[in-house]
């Protein structure tokens, strides 16, 4: 396996910067997710790193091999990559074998070679028994497995996902994470997922790549991302939480209680930071004169727990769990037991 290399590529259609500047080092092996809002530039990247689009500026490498630049440009066919698209793209009167084999046919592999390299397909997505039908009898999952199995036949270094399940129900898109989670797994092959679903993003990928307008933001991993976002922007984008102002702290420091409830206290509030509804504890006492102090607004259900919305004595809205309901208006006492200091946009 080759380690995919990224290099201050940038895109442009007319004067306007789809990708800008994006550097990423891709390890043989790794799961890794582009992940921001629509128009962010994800999609335009994973079509340039599968041939699909020349890029402007930049480079792109395979191991040592040179698969893009400005003046160089190697085919789709020749770049040991394979893409799965969001609409799977099978052929309705063809086999599920015969849609994964196709591949190989449009290369003249045939006989026994093509026999086992189809099974071997196959079997890695779990489809060994449906091999004889057409994708009209499949779920959207066993659909997408096809897909995946079609492009795994040509054993490629690199496998490329756009969205792939975006056009599934929300059952199906858990259970084709563990699916992917167990394709990656047996495979052990490099994988860049674009998405823009964050939970996806966190549940499978390595590492991840946050896009912004064309640019990168941050680029960690889920853990990192959600316990230390770099800024504003993706605090908000990244898990639920709080942002408050504060008169204490630096960006990319870590506040403990003691801190937090000093730069509350605080004249010239001009420092952001978030705080996760893990790290807000609701007393069930009586508020004293002591106490940070909230008022509940309403509350939601979530099964496991309730997300209280709270309101401060400041106005600022702040985000808690609560393992029991509350009275809407009703006064509760705080504790912030910790927080993350961010960058402002």
């Amino acid at each position: 396996m080759a380690k995919l290399s990224i290099e201050a590529v940038s895109k442009y259609f007319d004067e306007h910067a789809a990708v800008d500047e994006l550097s990423l080092a891709v390890e043989p092996g790794e799961f890794v997710a582009l992940l921001g809002p629509s128009g962010c530039g994800k999609t335009t990247m994973l079509r340039m790193l599968a041939g699909f689009e020349p890029l402007t500026r930049g480079e792109i490498r395979l191991g040592g091999e040179l698969l893009a630049s400005p003046t160089h440009h190697l085919p789709p066919e020749q770049r040991h990559m394979a893409m799965v698209f969001q609409s799977y793209a099978l052929w309705p009167h063809m086999s599920v074998a015969d849609n994964v084999g196709y591949p190989l046919k449009l290369k003249k592999v045939r006989g026994e070679a093509y026999r086992k390299r189809v099974e071997q397909a196959l079997s890695l997505v779990a489809l060994e028994k449906y091999a004889s039908r057409t994708p009209q009898d499949l779920s959207g999952g066993q659909r997408q497995r096809v897909a995946l199995a079609r492009c795994l036949v040509n054993e490629p270094a690199v496998v490329l996902l756009d969205e792939p399940l975006a056009n599934l129900d929300r059952h199906l898109r858990a259970a084709m994470e563990q699916s992917f989670h167990e394709f990656h797994r047996r495979t052990e092959a490099t994988m860049v997922y674009v998405t823009h679903d964050q939970g996806e993003a966190m549940a499978l990928a390595d590492r991840i790549a946050v896009m912004r307008d064309g640019r990168l933001v941050q680029w960690a991993t889920p853990q990192t991302l959600y316990r230390e976002p770099k800024s504003q922007w993706v605090a908000s984008f990244i898990g639920q939480g709080s942002q408050l102002m504060i008169a204490a702290g630096e960006p990319g420091r870590r506040l403990s209680e003691a801190e937090l409830m000093q730069g509350l206290a605080g004249t010239e509030r001009t420092q952001a930071v978030l705080i996760r509804p893990e790290h807000v504890r609701v007393a069930s006492t009586t508020p004293s004169d002591r106490d940070l102090v909230a008022r509940v607004e309403h509350q939601v259900f979530r099964g496991e727990r309730f997300e209280l919305h709270l309101r401060l004595p400041g106005g600022e809205a702040l985000l808690a769990y609560h393992p029991q309901a509350l009275t809407p208006g009703q006064q509760v006492a705080l504790t912030l037991t910790q927080g993350w200091c961010l960058e402002s946009d």
